[in-house]
Protein backbone atom coordinates (compact mmCIF):
# COMPACT_ATOMS: atom_id res chain seq x y z
CA UNK A 1 0.00 0.00 0.00
CA UNK A 2 1.13 3.53 -0.58
CA UNK A 3 2.15 5.34 2.41
CA UNK A 4 2.14 8.84 2.21
CA UNK A 5 1.95 11.64 4.65
CA UNK A 6 -1.78 12.18 3.64
CA UNK A 7 -2.34 8.46 5.33
CA UNK A 8 -0.42 8.06 8.13
CA UNK A 9 -0.63 11.54 9.97
CA UNK A 10 -3.92 10.98 11.89
CA UNK A 11 -4.73 13.38 14.01
CA UNK A 12 -3.84 12.31 18.15
CA UNK A 13 -6.77 14.07 19.28
CA UNK A 14 -9.29 13.38 16.55
CA UNK A 15 -13.08 14.10 18.21
CA UNK A 16 -14.86 10.52 17.53
CA UNK A 17 -17.77 11.32 14.44
CA UNK A 18 -20.83 10.79 16.14
CA UNK A 19 -22.68 7.78 14.68
CA UNK A 20 -25.21 8.92 11.74
CA UNK A 21 -27.99 6.43 10.40
CA UNK A 22 -27.59 7.98 6.77
CA UNK A 23 -24.29 7.12 7.02
CA UNK A 24 -23.04 4.30 5.25
CA UNK A 25 -21.24 1.41 7.13
CA UNK A 26 -17.99 -0.40 5.86
CA UNK A 27 -17.08 -3.18 7.72
CA UNK A 28 -13.06 -3.56 7.41
CA UNK A 29 -11.67 -7.22 8.05
CA UNK A 30 -7.79 -7.54 8.24
CA UNK A 31 -5.29 -9.07 10.93
CA UNK A 32 -3.09 -6.45 10.52
CA UNK A 33 -4.27 -3.19 12.90
CA UNK A 34 -1.53 -1.17 11.16
CA UNK A 35 -3.80 -1.26 7.96
CA UNK A 36 -7.18 -1.00 9.65
CA UNK A 37 -5.82 1.97 11.23
CA UNK A 38 -5.16 3.78 7.58
CA UNK A 39 -7.93 2.61 6.16
CA UNK A 40 -10.39 3.41 9.08
CA UNK A 41 -8.85 6.76 9.58
CA UNK A 42 -9.51 7.22 5.67
CA UNK A 43 -12.78 5.86 5.58
CA UNK A 44 -14.16 7.97 8.12
CA UNK A 45 -12.51 11.10 6.42
CA UNK A 46 -14.78 10.38 3.93
CA UNK A 47 -17.77 10.04 6.01
CA UNK A 48 -18.22 6.74 6.29
CA UNK A 49 -18.67 4.94 9.37
CA UNK A 50 -16.51 1.84 10.01
CA UNK A 51 -16.61 -1.46 11.89
CA UNK A 52 -13.54 -3.72 12.61
CA UNK A 53 -12.83 -7.18 12.79
CA UNK A 54 -9.48 -8.74 13.27
CA UNK A 55 -10.30 -12.54 12.25
CA UNK A 56 -12.83 -14.24 9.82
CA UNK A 57 -15.12 -15.55 12.80
CA UNK A 58 -15.25 -11.88 14.30
CA UNK A 59 -15.84 -10.99 10.28
CA UNK A 60 -19.37 -13.17 9.71
CA UNK A 61 -20.78 -12.65 13.45
CA UNK A 62 -20.65 -8.77 12.91
CA UNK A 63 -21.48 -8.80 9.07
CA UNK A 64 -24.92 -10.77 9.90
CA UNK A 65 -25.11 -9.27 13.50
CA UNK A 66 -25.02 -5.23 12.23
CA UNK A 67 -26.18 -3.36 9.65
CA UNK A 68 -23.03 -2.97 6.86
CA UNK A 69 -23.43 -1.39 3.15
CA UNK A 70 -20.19 -3.13 1.92
CA UNK A 71 -17.18 -5.27 3.00
CA UNK A 72 -13.90 -4.73 2.55
CA UNK A 73 -12.20 -8.29 3.05
CA UNK A 74 -8.41 -9.80 3.63
CA UNK A 75 -7.79 -13.13 2.15
CA UNK A 76 -5.02 -14.00 4.69
CA UNK A 77 -7.21 -14.42 8.34
CA UNK A 78 -6.91 -16.32 11.37
CA UNK A 79 -9.64 -18.59 12.09
CA UNK A 80 -11.76 -18.53 9.22
CA UNK A 81 -9.96 -17.41 6.17
CA UNK A 82 -11.55 -14.74 3.51
CA UNK A 83 -12.84 -16.74 0.94
CA UNK A 84 -14.43 -18.84 2.72
CA UNK A 85 -16.10 -15.82 4.73
CA UNK A 86 -17.33 -14.49 1.46
CA UNK A 87 -18.73 -17.76 0.55
CA UNK A 88 -20.53 -17.82 3.69
CA UNK A 89 -21.68 -14.43 3.60
CA UNK A 90 -22.81 -14.31 0.26
CA UNK A 91 -26.23 -16.06 0.71
CA UNK A 92 -26.80 -13.94 3.29
CA UNK A 93 -25.97 -10.69 2.40
CA UNK A 94 -26.76 -8.40 -0.89
CA UNK A 95 -23.80 -6.03 -0.29
CA UNK A 96 -20.72 -5.50 -1.95
CA UNK A 97 -18.00 -7.29 -0.99
CA UNK A 98 -14.26 -6.33 -1.96
CA UNK A 99 -11.27 -8.77 -1.45
CA UNK A 100 -8.34 -7.23 -0.69
CA UNK A 101 -5.03 -9.25 -0.74
CA UNK A 102 -1.44 -9.56 -1.55
CA UNK A 103 -2.06 -13.03 -4.09
CA UNK A 104 -1.82 -11.13 -7.70
CA UNK A 105 -2.42 -14.58 -9.35
CA UNK A 106 -4.96 -14.66 -11.87
CA UNK A 107 -6.76 -17.94 -10.42
CA UNK A 108 -6.86 -16.14 -6.89
CA UNK A 109 -9.07 -13.49 -8.52
CA UNK A 110 -11.28 -15.62 -10.41
CA UNK A 111 -11.83 -17.33 -7.35
CA UNK A 112 -12.64 -14.45 -5.61
CA UNK A 113 -15.15 -13.35 -8.08
CA UNK A 114 -16.74 -16.86 -8.14
CA UNK A 115 -17.38 -16.96 -4.47
CA UNK A 116 -19.38 -13.42 -4.55
CA UNK A 117 -16.51 -10.72 -4.10
CA UNK A 118 -17.85 -8.13 -6.03
CA UNK A 119 -13.80 -7.01 -6.78
CA UNK A 120 -10.72 -7.76 -5.56
CA UNK A 121 -7.61 -5.12 -4.76
CA UNK A 122 -4.47 -6.47 -4.85
CA UNK A 123 -2.09 -4.89 -2.41
CA UNK A 124 0.07 -2.56 -2.48
CA UNK A 125 -2.40 -0.62 -3.36
CA UNK A 126 -2.91 3.50 -3.08
CA UNK A 127 -5.89 4.37 -0.30
CA UNK A 128 -7.06 6.99 -3.37
CA UNK A 129 -8.02 3.78 -6.00
CA UNK A 130 -9.18 2.17 -2.83
CA UNK A 131 -11.93 4.49 -1.98
CA UNK A 132 -12.54 5.18 -5.36
CA UNK A 133 -13.49 1.42 -5.38
CA UNK A 134 -15.62 1.87 -2.29
CA UNK A 135 -17.43 4.66 -4.19
CA UNK A 136 -18.01 2.95 -6.94
CA UNK A 137 -19.44 -0.44 -5.87
CA UNK A 138 -21.65 1.54 -3.00
CA UNK A 139 -23.06 3.44 -6.00
CA UNK A 140 -23.59 0.25 -7.77
CA UNK A 141 -25.32 -1.29 -5.13
CA UNK A 142 -27.78 1.50 -4.72
CA UNK A 143 -28.61 1.94 -8.73
CA UNK A 144 -29.07 -2.10 -8.90
CA UNK A 145 -31.50 -2.19 -5.55
CA UNK A 146 -33.53 0.57 -6.95
CA UNK A 147 -34.16 -0.58 -9.94
CA UNK A 148 -35.33 -4.27 -8.31
CA UNK A 149 -37.87 -1.75 -6.18
CA UNK A 150 -38.93 -0.10 -8.99
CA UNK A 151 -39.40 -3.73 -11.32
CA UNK A 152 -41.02 -5.17 -8.29
CA UNK A 153 -43.44 -1.78 -7.80
CA UNK A 154 -44.30 -1.72 -11.28
CA UNK A 155 -47.23 -3.47 -12.91
CA UNK A 156 -45.64 -6.51 -15.25
CA UNK A 157 -45.79 -5.25 -18.27
CA UNK A 158 -45.59 -7.90 -21.63
CA UNK A 159 -43.01 -10.21 -21.28
CA UNK A 160 -41.57 -9.03 -24.67
CA UNK A 161 -40.78 -5.85 -23.83
CA UNK A 162 -38.39 -6.98 -20.76
CA UNK A 163 -36.91 -9.90 -22.53
CA UNK A 164 -33.70 -9.65 -24.70
CA UNK A 165 -33.40 -12.41 -27.32
CA UNK A 166 -30.23 -12.71 -28.95
CA UNK A 167 -29.73 -16.20 -30.78
CA UNK A 168 -29.07 -19.02 -28.11
CA UNK A 169 -29.51 -15.94 -25.29
CA UNK A 170 -32.28 -14.49 -23.52
CA UNK A 171 -31.71 -12.11 -20.84
CA UNK A 172 -35.04 -11.92 -18.50
CA UNK A 173 -35.15 -7.97 -17.52
CA UNK A 174 -37.67 -8.37 -14.84
CA UNK A 175 -36.59 -12.00 -13.54
CA UNK A 176 -33.02 -11.12 -13.71
CA UNK A 177 -32.36 -14.34 -15.53
CA UNK A 178 -30.44 -15.40 -18.06
CA UNK A 179 -31.31 -18.42 -20.25
CA UNK A 180 -29.23 -20.15 -22.93
CA UNK A 181 -30.73 -22.92 -25.24
CA UNK A 182 -34.03 -23.00 -22.69
CA UNK A 183 -31.30 -23.40 -19.81
CA UNK A 184 -31.05 -21.06 -16.68
CA UNK A 185 -27.81 -20.34 -16.32
CA UNK A 186 -26.53 -19.27 -12.35
CA UNK A 187 -25.00 -15.71 -12.84
CA UNK A 188 -23.99 -13.23 -10.23
CA UNK A 189 -25.12 -9.88 -10.43
CA UNK A 190 -21.94 -8.35 -12.09
CA UNK A 191 -21.54 -11.17 -14.51
CA UNK A 192 -25.76 -10.34 -15.43
CA UNK A 193 -25.13 -6.74 -15.40
CA UNK A 194 -21.99 -7.14 -17.68
CA UNK A 195 -24.49 -9.59 -20.31
CA UNK A 196 -27.62 -6.65 -20.44
CA UNK A 197 -25.05 -3.91 -20.97
CA UNK A 198 -23.73 -5.97 -24.03
CA UNK A 199 -26.73 -7.24 -24.84
CA UNK A 200 -28.23 -3.42 -25.28
CA UNK A 201 -26.19 -2.56 -28.25
CA UNK A 202 -25.70 -6.48 -29.62
CA UNK A 203 -22.65 -6.82 -32.15
CA UNK A 204 -21.19 -3.51 -31.02
CA UNK A 205 -18.07 -3.52 -29.65
CA UNK A 206 -17.43 -2.43 -25.98
CA UNK A 207 -14.16 -1.79 -24.63
CA UNK A 208 -12.76 -2.76 -21.20
CA UNK A 209 -12.40 0.45 -20.08
CA UNK A 210 -16.03 1.33 -20.63
CA UNK A 211 -17.38 -1.98 -18.79
CA UNK A 212 -15.00 -1.17 -16.40
CA UNK A 213 -16.95 2.61 -16.16
CA UNK A 214 -20.25 1.41 -17.28
CA UNK A 215 -21.05 -1.69 -15.03
CA UNK A 216 -18.07 -1.37 -11.95
CA UNK A 217 -19.36 2.38 -12.01
CA UNK A 218 -15.22 3.28 -12.11
CA UNK A 219 -14.80 7.10 -12.61
CA UNK A 220 -11.26 6.22 -13.76
CA UNK A 221 -8.67 4.04 -15.21
CA UNK A 222 -8.99 1.19 -13.07
CA UNK A 223 -7.44 -2.80 -13.62
CA UNK A 224 -8.75 -4.47 -16.91
CA UNK A 225 -8.22 -7.89 -15.58
CA UNK A 226 -11.66 -7.25 -13.42
CA UNK A 227 -13.46 -8.03 -17.34
CA UNK A 228 -11.20 -10.30 -18.45
CA UNK A 229 -12.19 -12.81 -15.26
CA UNK A 230 -15.56 -11.90 -15.37
CA UNK A 231 -15.98 -12.53 -18.90
CA UNK A 232 -13.77 -15.66 -18.87
CA UNK A 233 -16.24 -16.99 -15.79
CA UNK A 234 -19.40 -16.15 -18.13
CA UNK A 235 -17.77 -17.96 -21.07
CA UNK A 236 -17.67 -20.88 -18.93
CA UNK A 237 -21.35 -20.77 -17.89
CA UNK A 238 -22.54 -19.84 -21.58
CA UNK A 239 -20.70 -20.68 -23.86
CA UNK A 240 -20.45 -24.66 -25.64
CA UNK A 241 -16.83 -24.14 -26.11
CA UNK A 242 -15.10 -22.08 -24.41
CA UNK A 243 -12.08 -21.96 -27.10
CA UNK A 244 -14.06 -20.79 -29.55
CA UNK A 245 -17.51 -19.22 -28.26
CA UNK A 246 -20.49 -18.37 -30.39
CA UNK A 247 -22.30 -15.83 -27.87
CA UNK A 248 -19.98 -13.60 -25.99
CA UNK A 249 -16.69 -12.67 -28.35
CA UNK A 250 -13.72 -10.99 -28.19
CA UNK A 251 -12.47 -8.15 -30.66
CA UNK A 252 -8.70 -8.39 -30.14
CA UNK A 253 -7.16 -5.78 -28.40
CA UNK A 254 -10.27 -3.55 -28.27
CA UNK A 255 -12.78 -5.36 -25.90
CA UNK A 256 -16.26 -7.59 -26.20
CA UNK A 257 -19.54 -7.35 -27.85
CA UNK A 258 -22.53 -10.11 -28.14
CA UNK A 259 -23.34 -11.96 -31.30
CA UNK A 260 -26.62 -10.65 -32.84
CA UNK A 261 -27.68 -13.43 -34.19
Amino acid sequence: MEENKDNLNMPENEDKKVTDTNKKVILVVDDEKPIRDILVYNLQKEGYETIEAEDGETAIKVALDRRVDLILLDIMLPKVDGLTVCQRLRHTLNVPILILSAKDEEIDKILGLELGADDYITKPFSVRELIARVKANLRKAEVSGQQKEQVAEEKQEEKAHNTISLGELTIDLDKFEVRVRGDVIDLTLREFEVLKYLANQPGQVVTREILLEKVWGYEYYGDIRTVDVTVRRIREKIEKDTSAPKILITKRGVGYYLASN
